[in-house]
């Protein structure tokens, strides 16, 4: 990296940030987030629903062990190994401590030439402590990363990423099927797209089943694919904004068929089923949040989102699964009687523990 070059973070509460640049010298706005992972850097860039978010990363090191190759994965050639989408989603990068050396095993190339061809900036050198403490009193919040020391009214023109339509734009624009290799006779998944996570794919896949991938808004009543379940994953924005996606899920119901949601797909869901959503003051985005199974155990998850379902507005018909044993906001909601249930964390990690990966086994044995 050439000299030091001095960036700015610019809060749309005033308050202003200052560090040092790498990956792309440059301007970029968004929705200003934390989270506190301690690995896996390379699997929260690439993953959709950070998608028009700048991402605080509060573990102190970052960039250690560089980036790893781009390969494809075995049990589905579309998918990379290493990434949970083709591309990095992120609008910026925030970290205290910026690793110039990196080693290991599997790494290609830095993550500072990473950012650089994706034409994504980072800033080094804040505290990301104070930074932290600022979005947890306030509450997360539009900012701005700025080569040019910002005035007080550089945040005023930054639209919220949140009233766009986030979840179209990251996820595919025709279907796409994934078979597996050995099963002749797959259980098919039709998986809608709000921004699916590579790994979700893997797991369905490398349990034999087929999962036929189509963009968000597709509507399950009238495809012309053959399928015994539907998937509704996770993805970036305000579930609010996918009003086709949850009136056409809505109207699946019909079908009696599986029903399983993962993140926003949760979210989706519980609006489907006639419940109400809203926005968490700082999200959760971490790899180890405590969530409570009611009446059963207590599981360790990965979480990346930043809105929830509101548990009072659920029909009679419906109820509570999951709780975090953090703040006691909603993580998965199931109905009473028919084969319809979804999680608000993330089975599938990557990055994170799988402590509940058995989910994926619950609904193809559904199917």
């Amino acid at each position: 990296m050439k000299q030091k070059q001095k960036v700015y973070l610019r809060l749309a509460n005033g308050k202003t940030f200052t560090g040092y640049s790498f990956g792309k010298y440059g301007n970029s706005d968004g929705e200003v987030v934390f989270t506190t992972g301690m690995t896996g850097y390379p699997e929260s860039l690439t993953d959709p629903s950070y998608s028009g978010q700048i991402l605080v990363f509060t573990y102190p090191l970052i960039g250690n062990y560089g980036i790893p190759h781009f390969e494809r994965d075995d049990s589905a050639k579309t998918i990379q190994n290493g990434f949970e989408s083709g591309r990095i989603q992120v609008r910026g990068m925030i970290i205290s401590n910026y690793s110039f050396e990196y080693s290991h095993f599997d790494a290609a190339g830095s993550l500072h030439t990473w950012l650089q061809e994706n034409d994504i900036p980072g800033i080094y050198g804040i505290d990301t402590r104070e930074l932290t403490k600022t979005l947890r009193t306030t509450g997360v919040m539009l900012g701005k990363i700025t080569t040019e020391l910002p005035g007080s009214e550089d945040t005023a023109e930054i639209i919220d990423p949140n009233e766009t339509d986030l979840a179209g734009m990251v996820g595919v624009k025709e279907p796409v099927v994934y078979s597996p290799k050995k099963n002749k006779n797959p259980k098919k998944i039709l998986l809608i797209d709000c921004g699916v996570k590579n790994n979700i794919i893997r797991n369905f896949v490398n349990r034999g089943a087929e999962v036929i991938r189509v963009p968000l808004g597709y509507d399950p009543m009238k495809s012309e694919y053959e399928f015994d379940g539907i998937f509704v994953s996770n993805g970036p924005g305000d579930p609010k904004m996918c009003t086709a996606t949850i009136d056409n899920l809505k109207r699946s119901f019909s079908l009696n068929k599986p029903i399983f949601g993962i993140c926003l797909g949760s979210q989706i869901l519980g609006l489907s089923a006639g419940a109400d959503t809203y926005k968490l003051k700082f999200g959760h985005r971490s790899q180890n949040q405590p969530c409570i199974e009611v009446g059963g155990h207590c599981y360790i998850t990965s979480q990346n989102h930043g809105y929830a379902v509101d548990t009072k507005t659920l029909p009679q018909d419906w109820q509570e699964w999951f709780i975090n044993n953090n703040d006691g906001t909603n993580e998965g909601v199931r109905h009473n009687s028919k084969p319809f249930f979804a999680v608000q964390f993330h089975p599938e990690s990557s990055p994170g523990p799988n402590d509940t990966a058995w989910l994926f086994d619950k609904f193809i044995e559904m199917l």
